[in-house]
């Protein structure tokens, strides 16, 4: 197949993949799982993002089983859910955990996942630049930091010549648009290269739900899960659905599915540029092409 050129580069999000019966897992047959990467690569995208913490720790593993060929991957080191995470010798243990379950020597991009506040900033960049003087990654990367600790972060890497950041991950998409007036010209300013999840909000934007009423058992939508709650106190609102309502008879007019507009809108309309990047995460070969 020829490759699939897009303005803003297509990164595949395995945040559904891992093994079965762990939390949030939606494909964990491996042969399904390859055959999923191998249409992503066919369209001549090369890049992999992954965390710790995905799919209760088993995603890396699951990927180290699969024939990636020569795609990079991206990991997010454990999201800090309590104080300390961050302190130097965990952030190490844990990465080097990453590492081991990858089943691979070094990553492109090592982000810190979100800020732990109870370390202080210089002490878990120090570790992370000693491991990047180690070649255990090559780039290093923020995720859920607020614009101000973004700025305090490159202050003080600027200091003391640690590596700086240079790429960031945050949610955006044609709803959820709160990283536009201060996060945005943040990582513009200090050159910062913005990869963007969630783009179809979650699968909003493929008509997941019919309206307000409407309660799946499962799914990111699920009211019985601490994810489902999340989504549905963000997503499931009147205004919402009556805006999707006048979207669907313009995708109808254009003979376009609610995804593609989605999907357009990030490539064409957002404050994304050709040098950042989309998070996509897809269960099925069909819905990858």
């Amino acid at each position: 197949m020829a490759p699939t050129e897009t303005r803003v580069p297509l990164i595949f999000g395995t945040m559904t993949i891992g093994e079965a019966g762990k939390n949030g897992v939606r494909n964990s047959d491996l042969n399904e799982c390859q055959s999923i990467l191998d249409t992503f690569f066919s369209h001549g995208h090369t890049e992999i993002d992954t965390a710790r913490m995905y799919a209760e720790g088993t995603t890396e593993a699951h990927l180290s089983r699969l024939n990636l060929g020569d795609a990079s991957i991206d990991t997010k080191w454990v999201y800090p859910v309590e104080p300390g995470w961050h302190s130097p010798e965990r952030l190490r243990a844990k990465f080097t955990e990453s590492l081991e379950k990858l089943n691979a020597k070094k990553v492109r991009v090592l982000y810190l996942h979100a800020p732990d506040r109870s370390v202080p900033f210089e002490e878990t960049i120090g570790e992370v630049d000693k491991m990047y003087k180690e070649g255990l990654f090559e780039i290093f990367g923020l995720s859920n930091f607020a614009a101000w600790e973004v700025a305090e972060v490159v202050g003080i890497c600027k200091a003391k010549g640690y590596v700086q950041p240079k790429i960031y991950q945050a949610m955006y998409n044609a709803i959820t648009r709160a990283i536009e007036p201060e996060l945005v010209p943040c990582l513009r300013k200090f050159g910062i290269r913005l990869v963007v999840y969630n783009p179809l909000a979650g699968g909003f934007f493929a008509g997941k739900l019919s309206g307000v009423g409407d309660v799946p058992q499962e799914g990111r939508f699920a009211a019985d899960s601490a994810m489902g709650k999340m989504y549905r106190a963000r997503y499931v609102r009147e205004n919402y659905f009556n805006a999707l309502e006048s979207l669907k008879a313009v995708a109808t007019t254009h003979n376009l599915r609610l995804t593609e507009i989605a999907l357009r809108w990030c490539q064409h309309h957002s404050v994304l540029k050709p040098e950042d990047g989309v998070i996509l995460g897809k269960f099925q070969p069909a819905s990858v092409n």
